[in-house]
């Protein structure tokens, strides 16, 4: 063989070399081409099944990754279920039908709040049966969840929904939210048969006739959808005390069930991140059983899912931390001020209760709680309302205030409200930080409202059955001795009086205020041991 002939042989080779490599690599290029264009089709055609809902009055979310809230709302209705036949029909003997239970009640209420400085997250549950003044400033008073219900439009001559909720919760609380998620009854359930069912530690017998919750064995036991459904919807629950042979009831309403239900996430997320999320074909699954029942607000576009999914994919769902609004639970009765036939009976709603309620807010909003330190007393003014029925109770708190250093406009009387009942404030639209002010100086029930850019004051307070302003330093211990003093009077205008000062009020919290650090019971369910 020639020397010209083996430089043709090995120039060959190299040829052929160089021509596999450049066909690999045009082929690996084209592999990721097609799984990245494949990935985007993927993406975009599960976000194409989410469901849409228009809310109006959504706060902006500011720019240079600022904290953000996100309202999840589980939805109650009935109404939604009748596609969904076989579920339909085996529920609807313990939560009723759709002819039974009109509309749809935002049954579980919670805030989201997400810190991206931070990369951590913050669960707070509202009670649904939290009383609160509805936005529209009539003086409408509801459960927070009968905010959500289209049926309550036939009666009350106006439009209830999502945006009715989110407006009740930013103006009342003060709590801001950027965007919106919906689930309901019939998502639940296939969540939790997509993941095989998931199992719960339970420390005794549990049983509710109403939800269906039947746990006729203590220890870690299986649950599927339709149980665990009826856990997480158990307000009427009765629990087995092994130590004396009885059934003894729960009592905690739906507090507890916010519990139950904390507890219960935290044990479906990590089995969520355990199992289905490290496996592709689980994880189709599980989307495939949320996202068609999935409703998101209009401005929830793909790329915040893919920058919210990219930005917390180290939290670990289940050790977020998780909270209730304080609470107190009262025993009076309450009267529907835009609808006087209407009232409510002792113990179907609860109360918020300051300053819990507003220290709890400002530590879970962090560094986007309104800066309502900064305002100086001196500069806002305040009309006072009798709302109590009890004798020179607005005289009583505008005398208090101005001892703080607000400017007192007037003093009047508004409609009674019931026999327990929250004292509101009413700042005028763009003047949160002065309604918080205000309500930072009472103690007792009390909550916000948004009021009317035309009211002579900056405040408008409207005294409750119980609540008292907080005295200057200096005073404390004076107000604490003048309280005790007229809270041993036998005179009718003595106990009228004593009902707004300080010493009845801090008697209240101490027998019904349900608090968010609020240990759970024995007898409720948690993790099993990790094996």
């Amino acid at each position: 063989m020639t020397h010209q002939h083996q430089k043709k042989i090995v120039k060959s080779s190299k040829l052929r070399r160089r021509r596999r490599i450049v066909t690999a690599l045009v082929g690996f290029l084209a592999l990721i081409l097609i799984l990245g264009v494949s990935g985007y089709v993927y993406v975009h055609y599960r976000y194409d099944q989410i469901g849409r809902v228009h809310v109006n009055g959504l706060t902006t979310q500011a720019a240079g990754g600022k904290p953000e809230n996100i309202l999840l709302v589980g939805d109650n209705s009935r109404c939604t279920l009748k596609k969904y036949s076989s579920f339909y029909q085996k529920q609807n003997d313990h939560f009723g039908t759709c002819s039974e239970v009109g509309g749809g009640r935002s049954d579980v209420t919670m805030v989201l709040h997400l810190d991206p400085a931070k990369h951590s997250a913050y669960l707070l549950s509202i009670p649904r049966d939290l009383w609160m003044p509805m936005p529209g400033g009539t003086g409408l008073q509801l459960r927070v969840d009968d905010s959500l219900n289209s049926a309550e439009d036939s009666y009350l001559d106006r439009q209830f929904g999502p945006t009715m909720l989110v407006k009740a919760i930013q103006q009342d609380l003060g709590i801001p939210i950027n965007h919106y998620v919906e689930l309901n009854f019939y998502t639940f359930e296939k969540v939790v048969d997509t993941l095989g069912g998931i199992t719960i530690d339970f420390p005794t017998k549990l049983k509710d006739y109403y939800s269906g919750l039947n746990i006729t064995e203590p220890g870690c036991q299986h649950l599927n959808g339709t149980q665990a459904l009826a856990l997480v919807r158990a307000r009427h629950l009765y629990y087995y005390d092994p130590t004396t042979g009885t059934w003894n009831y729960d009592g905690t309403g739906d507090l507890g069930r916010i519990q139950r239900t904390h507890i219960f996430l935290r044990v479906l997320a990590s089995q969520v991140k355990s199992s289905a999320l490290s496996n592709p074909l689980d994880a189709n699954a599980l989307l495939g059983s949320i996202l068609p029942a999935l409703k998101l607000d209009q401005g929830f576009t793909l790329s915040d899912l893919v920058s919210l999914a990219l930005t917390y994919s180290h939290v670990n769902p289940g050790s977020i931390p998780t909270t209730t609004l304080p609470v107190i639970i009262p025993n009076g009765t309450f009267h529907d001020l835009a609808n006087p036939t209407n009232y409510q009976a002792p113990g179907s709603i609860v109360l918020p209760y300051q300053p819990n309620d507003l220290t709890q807010i400002t530590k879970f909003l962090g560094s986007s709680a309104p800066n309502y330190q900064a305002v100086a007393p001196s500069s806002v003014t305040i009309s006072v309302l009798n709302g109590s029925g009890i004798t020179n109770e607005a005289a009583h708190t505008a005398s208090g205030l101005r001892a703080l250093g607000y400017q007192i406009d007037s003093i009047g009387n508004a409609t009674y409200a019931g026999t327990d009942s929250e004292a509101v404030v009413r700042y005028k639209p763009g003047d949160l930080a002065m309604g918080e002010k205000v309500l930072s100086s009472l103690t007792g029930q009390a909550i916000m409202a948004e009021g009317s850019s035309t009211q002579a004051a900056d405040v408008v307070l409207t005294t409750g059955s119980t609540v008292a302003v907080d005295p200057p330093p200096s005073t404390a211990s004076s107000s604490s001795s003048s309280a005790s003093s007229s809270s041993s009077s036998s005179t009718a205008s003595s106990s009228s009086s004593s009902t707004s000062n300080l010493q009845s009020v801090t008697q209240l919290a101490n027998t019904n205020l349900w608090s968010a650090s609020e240990p759970i019971s024995w007898w409720d369910p948690k993790a099993c041991p990790s094996k």
